[in-house]
C-alpha cells in the first residue's frame, strides 16, 4: 500500500514569508534574552518627552523642536562617527578633538590665506582621513591600545588648536554655505519634496531587500510589516515636516500702536536632510554591505574573523579614518551653531559622543549596534539638556542626570550581554 508523503513545511532556505504572529514572538524572545537593540533608549526618550511636556509648556513647540534638533546635531553626528570604532570594541578619545582641529584649519584657511571654502573643506577632510589613518596604523599595525593611542591626540591636538588659532583666539564662521547648515532653514516646498523622496527611497530599499532576499532562498518578513513600518515612518515624518513648516517666529505685538513684524522661521533646518542622508548612508554600508559585515565580524570575534580570511588590520584601520573623516562633518556643525571656531573647539564632547552612542544601545564591548541607535542615544541626552535647561534648573543637575543615564545604559548592556550567554571579561 502506497501512502501520500506529507508536504514539507518550507524552511530557511525556501524564500517563503513566515507569519507576523511568529516574527513578534521571535522579537520578544530576542528582548528575554537580553538582545533588546535601542528599545531601552526609545523608551527613555518617549519618557523625558512627556515628561517635560507636562513640565513646561515651551517644549513641545516647534520652536523649541527645531532647536532642539539643531542642538543635538553636532553631537549626534559624533555619535555615529563612534559607532564605527566601538563596534569593533575599540574607542576615539580624539574624535572631539579632530573635529576642532579640522574646523581650525578649515577657517584659518578661508581668513588668513583667502583659500575658496570649498578647497579648505577639502583639505579639512583630507587633514581628518590623515589623522584616522594615523590611528589606525598604530592601533591596527603597531598593536598599541586605541585608548592610549587616540588619548595622546586628545592631549597633543589641543596643543595643536592653540598653535592654528592662537590662544585666546576666535574666528568667526562668515562663509554662508556653512553658516547656512545649522541656521538656515528648507523652503517649506523644499522640505515636502526632500520628505517624499525619502520615503520613496525607504520603499525602494525594502522591495529591494525582499528581492534579494528572495532570489537568495532566505525567509522574508511578513509583507504587512513592512508595510506597518513605512506606514510608521510616513506619519510621523508628515508630522514633522508639518510641524516645521508652521512659523515659529515670536508672536507678533505692537509698539506704540504699531503691529510689530517679524520674518517668518518656517520650514524643516538644513541639518536635519544633511544628517539623515549621512546615517541613511552609514546604515547601508554597515548593513548591505561586505564591508558592514566584515566590521560587525571583527568586532564580535577578531580571530575568528581572521580564520574566514577577513583582513582584520584593514578593518581596523579603516574604522578609525571613518570616524575621523565624520568628527570633520561634527566639526562643521558645531562651528554652523556656535558662529565661532576656537582654540577649545570640540575638546568637551567627545565623551558626550560615547555616551550617546552607549545610551542608544551600541555595546561598548564590541559587535553590537547601529548608527540609528547612536543618533537616539543623542536624541535623549539632547532631550534631558533641553528640557532641564527650560525649567531653569542649574547645569550641574545636566551633568548628573547624563552621568546616571549612562551608567543605567551600560548596566543593561553588561547584563543584557550576560543574559544571553556571552562573557563581560575581556
Amino acid at each position: 500500500m502506497t501512502s501520500t508523503p506529507a508536504t514539507p513545511p518550507p524552511t530557511i532556505g525556501s524564500g517563503h514569508e513566515g507569519s507576523a504572529r511568529a516574527q513578534i514572538v521571535d522579537y520578544f524572545r530576542a528582548i528575554r534574552q537580553g538582545e533588546m537593540g535601542a528599545l531601552p533608549a526609545i523608551g527613555g526618550f518617549i519618557v523625558l518627552v512627556i515628561l517635560f511636556t507636562f513640565l513646561s509648556s515651551s517644549f513641545l513647540t516647534p520652536l523649541n523642536l527645531a532647536n532642539l534638533l539643531t542642538q543635538s546635531a553636532t553631537l549626534m553626528m559624533l555619535a555615529m562617527a563612534l559607532v564605527f570604532v566601538i563596534l569593533l570594541g575599540e574607542i576615539d578619545l580624539s574624535a572631539g578633538v579632530t573635529s576642532g582641529v579640522t574646523a581650525s584649519i578649515f577657517v584659518v584657511l578661508v581668513h588668513n590665506s583667502h583659500v575658496p571654502w570649498q578647497l579648505s573643506l577639502i583639505v579639512a577632510f583630507g587633514v581628518g582621513i590623515a589623522i584616522g589613518t594615523f590611528i589606525g596604523f598604530f592601533v591596527a599595525r603597531v598593536g598599541i591600545p586605541s585608548f592610549v593611542v587616540t588619548l595622546g591626540l586628545f592631549l597633543g591636538f589641543q596643543g595643536l588648536q592653540l598653535l592654528i588659532i592662537g590662544t585666546g583666539g576666535a574666528y568667526r564662521i562668515e562663509t554662508p554655505e556653512i553658516a547656512a547648515i545649522m541656521n538656515s532653514n528648507l523652503p517649506i516646498l523644499t522640505g515636502w519634496i526632500f520628505f517624499a523622496v525619502a520615503i520613496l527611497l525607504a520603499l525602494s530599499i525594502s522591495l529591494w531587500d525582499r528581492a534579494r532576499r528572495s532570489k537568495a532562498g532566505v525567509l522574508n518578513r511578513p509583507i504587512v510589516l513592512m508595510w506597518g513600518r513605512l506606514a510608521a515612518i510616513t506619519v510621523a515624518g508628515a508630522l514633522f515636516v508639518a510641524l516645521m513648516s508652521v512659523d515659529r517666529a515670536a508672536s507678533r505685538g505692537t509698539l506704540n500702536g504699531v503691529e510689530i513684524k517679524h520674518d517668518a522661521i518656517e520650514g524643516v533646518p538644513i541639518v536635519v536632510p544633511i544628517a539623515v542622508a549621512i546615517l541613511w548612508i552609514g546604515t547601508f554600508v554597515l548593513d548591505r554591505t561586505r564591508y558592514g559585515r566584515h566590521l560587525y565580524a571583527v568586532g564580535g570575534n577578531a580571530e575568528a574573523a581572521r580564520r574566514a580570511g577577513i583582513k582584520v588590520a584593514a578593518i581596523r584601520l579603516s574604522a578609525f579614518v571613518v570616524c575621523s573623516g565624520l568628527a570633520v562633518v561634527a566639526g562643521l556643525f558645531d562651528a554652523s551653531r556656535i558662529g565661532v571656531v576656537t582654540a577649545s573647539s570640540g575638546g568637551q564632547i567627545v565623551l558626550s559622543g560615547v555616551a550617546a552612542a552607549v545610551v542608544g544601545g551600541v555595546s561598548l564591548f564590541g559587535g553590537r549596534g547601529r548608527l540609528i541607535h547612536a543618533a537616539i542615544g543623542a536624541l535623549v541626552i539632547a532631550v534631558i539638556s533641553n528640557g532641564l535647561g527650560l525649567l531653569g534648573l542649574p547645569a550641574g543637575v545636566n551633568f548628573l542626570v547624563t552621568g546616571g543615564v549612562l551608567i543605567l545604559a551600560a548596566t543593561i548592556d553588561a547584563l543584557s550581554r550576560k543574559r544571553a550567554g556571552g562573557s563581560i571579561l575581556r
